[in-house]
């Protein structure tokens, strides 16, 4: 058995808790090992935020638990209840079911690349990674070969058949940490379980598919860097790379996917449509063959009207832009329309409110056109899990489409077509923010000027508020890109305040970090020293600290506080001063921590009546108090704290707030346990879980039901 007091083991211990600080019990579990090392080294001891500093304080911890044997029996009984309370991998209900796109019902040749791939995949295992790189051009069916194979060999891959699509519509939404989210996601493991760190995701990942039966597809790759993290050398994981491109850095087996011959694309024909068809097809045939290349993509788009002459027109290099421009000339003016203005900016997900505001039409009208530009392939169908109807351009049609709105509309026409977007999700996501998150003063209230022809729906309840914000977060991190770019910084610092329910309840902050430096950039410019600019560096300061970019976090903190304190928006900068305690907390610096609430409650306590939020103020001043105790707990000041905590939990219990009264029971009953006293945190663990049954806070009860367990061990040594 390992020594638990062993380097070896320490280390573990910190790795895991400092892994595990996603949810609220993660949280608690550092910040609680934070003030075990400083009793331990009776000092102050920075968090470490790199593996050279977690090394370092490691040792230091075991050489002085090897002197102590006291703090040796304690750290041992302190991180039984800590690393017990933490989850691992679990693996939900979508674990092992197959996430890839549906795939196509006619396939044609492609043998010596399917062969290739059989090769890769059952080849015997080598320490290597077992890793495929398709390639070809775009529209020649290299993202459709890999689909069809997993399709196929789908019996190979019982724990699940993985896929993320790296296009996306702005750089942030395809780095790594999202793509490994994803691919979490799909594996059943909630963003609560994993690590809140980039760097720790890539190896949670290998751990998590270290003994599985999986295929991976990594769509739209563009190099070698962008996927090294997401790459392993499990035994039985297979990986297909799909590029238009070979790029050097990735030891795979290339599988190139070139032209269909003409035997094939006539084959293809046949089976899209009919013998006789074909037949009937033989004047115009070789001309369709030559326009379209050999691209599946192109035949399928010509199919419909083989029988048609052609445009008459040269054939273009690009075989998709070719059948872009064939299906375009056949549509109706304002279907056309809608066709190039939606290509203006590359928005990872289109849908008829975004198409009703764009083309000014009805909701209804701008579905049916979306249809009907998904019917003739000018626009792909996207996967939605809620049923509502989305859709994306393949790169080269949406080339074509933006082209010829340049052309034929004209700049000014453009550029309003954008501003009506623009506005669109504007509109969309002050009122969607508010709806998931009414009580907040950090999120914009939703707009009072109606600025098109519909305007955001309504929802039943906050959860379907919060998925409807998640379903357009692609789109508001580009509409952000869009309004820096165009100018409008009011609409870039709406937009931007309106992520605030995002980073509160479902966390995607690698996604939103690009979009939240863009807003308090644009503060910092046209509203210096306004609230605003405090709100925004307030939302940076958190997405950063949950990325543990704890450094960056403190400045914009700090710049928050001073902005809000230039403009006279008193709440505000209690908040962002509280803000700066807790990153404090989290750094393990508990009596700068201590200091900033003491800040903090000084500004609430100057507020007057007419200042905004006054009636939050007795609640905020029991958070304060709350916090003070934390801090106070982590010098090791442990009756100051229960002072502190005690004077907290009489407000939360006197006003009916169960969740901070639990929160609060909880950090009284650490207190306790952090003396041995199991006798004393008893009753506080068990009020803690009587206050959380049925509110569905499983991270917490798990944290609580470990510190009971300890209460029964020891109580058991003892009896």
């Amino acid at each position: 058995m390992l020594d638990p007091i062993s380097l070896t083991a320490v280390t573990a211990v910190l790795g895991a808790v400092g892994s595990g600080m996603a949810n609220e019990a993660g949280k608690w579990a550092w910040e609680s090992t934070g003030g075990f090392v400083r009793r331990v080294a009776g000092r102050e001891i920075p968090a470490p935020t790199a593996p050279g500093e977690l090394d370092a304080v490691a040792r230091m911890v075991s050489d002085r638990l090897r002197q102590d044997p006291r703090l040796a029996a304690s750290w041992t009984a302190f991180a039984s209840r800590t690393t017990s309370g933490a989850r691992g991998a679990a693996f939900g209900p979508g674990a092992g079911q197959p996430a890839l796109p549906a795939s196509i019902r006619f396939f044609t040749d492609r043998k010596e690349a399917l062969k290739s791939l059989d090769r890769e995949a059952s080849r015997r295992a080598d320490g290597t990674p077992r890793l495929a790189l398709v390639h070809g051009a775009e529209g020649m069916g290299s993202s459709t070969l890999a689909v069809h194979w997993g399709a196929r060999q789908a019996g190979m891959f019982p724990d699940g058949q993985l896929y993320a699509d790296l296009a996306g519509g702005t750089a942030a939404a395809r780095e790594t940490g999202t793509v490994l989210r994803i691919l979490l996601r799909q594996l059943g493991v909630r963003d609560e379980d994993m690590p809140t760190s980039a760097d720790e995701l890539g190896e949670f990942f290998r751990r998590c598919v270290a003994d599985r039966k999986l295929l991976i597809v990594l769509d739209h790759v563009r190099s070698a860097a962008q996927i090294r993290p997401l790459l392993t050398s499990a035994p039985a994981v297979f990986t297909i790379v799909v590029a238009r491109n070979p790029f050097p850095g990735l030891d795979a087996v290339r599988v190139p996917v070139g032209p269909l011959t003409d035997r094939d694309a006539v084959r293809l024909l046949t089976q899209l449509l009919d013998k006789p068809a074909v037949a009937a097809a033989r004047a115009t045939l070789p001309a369709v063959l030559a326009r379209c290349g050999g691209s599946p993509y192109a035949l399928r788009a010509a199919a419909p009207r083989l029988t048609e002459p052609t445009s008459g027109t040269a054939v273009e290099a690009d075989p998709v832009r070719g059948a872009a421009q064939d299906t375009y000339r056949l549509l109706d003016p304002a279907t056309a329309r809608l066709y190039r203005l939606l290509a203006l900016r590359d928005w990872p997900s289109l849908d008829a409110g975004l198409a009703a505001h764009v083309a000014g039409t009805t909701p209804e009208e701008a579905a049916e056109r979306l249809d009907e530009l998904a019917e003739g392939l000018l626009l792909e169908r996207n996967a939605t899990a809620d049923g509502h109807a989305r859709y994306h351009y393949r790169p080269a049609v949406r080339g074509h489409a933006e082209a010829a709105a340049v052309q034929e509309d004209g700049i000014a026409a453009c550029s309003a077509a954008l501003a009506r977007a623009l506005h669109w999700y504007v509109d969309l996501s002050t009122s969607v923010a508010h709806q998931s998150l009414p009580e907040s003063w950090r999120v914009p209230a939703p707009s009072t000027t109606h600025r098109g022809r519909t305007f955001a729906p309504t929802f039943e309840s906050r959860g379907e508020a919060l998925d409807a914000l998640i379903a357009e977060s692609g789109n508001l991190v580009q509409a952000v890109h869009c309004a820096e770019e165009s100018g409008d910084f009011v609409s870039a610092v709406r937009l931007c305040r309106s992520l605030w329910p995002l980073q509160l309840k479902a966390g995607h902050h690698e996604m939103l970090l690009p979009a939240l430096r863009i807003g308090a950039r644009l503060a910092d410019t046209h509203l210096p020293g306004a609230a605003e600019a405090g709100a925004l560096h307030a939302q940076l300061a958190h997405t950063l600290t949950e990325l543990r970019l704890w450094d960056e976090a403190e400045t914009e903190a700090v710049a928050a506080a001073r902005a809000e304190e230039s403009a006279g928006h008193k709440r505000g900068h209690a908040s962002a001063t509280e803000f700066l305690g807790l990153l404090r907390l989290r750094q393990w610096r508990f009596g700068e921590a201590y200091e900033c609430f003491d800040e903090a409650d000084a500004v609430l306590q100057a507020m007057r009546a007419e200042d905004e939020g006054t009636a939050d103020v007795p609640r905020a001043r029991a958070l304060l108090e709350r916090h003070r105790g934390r801090a106070l707990r982590g010098l090791g000041r442990l009756e100051e704290s229960r002072d502190r905590l005690g004077t907290a939990l009489d407000h939360f219990r006197a006003n009916g707030d169960t969740y901070n009264t639990a929160r609060t029971l909880t950090d009284l009953a650490e207190t306790w346990l952090d003396a041995s006293d199991t006798t004393a945190a008893r009753p506080l663990i068990e009020a803690a879980l009587t206050t959380l049954s049925g509110q569905g806070a499983e991270y917490h009860v798990a944290h609580l039901r470990a510190m009971r367990e300890r209460c029964e061990t020891e109580a058991g040594g003892t009896g």
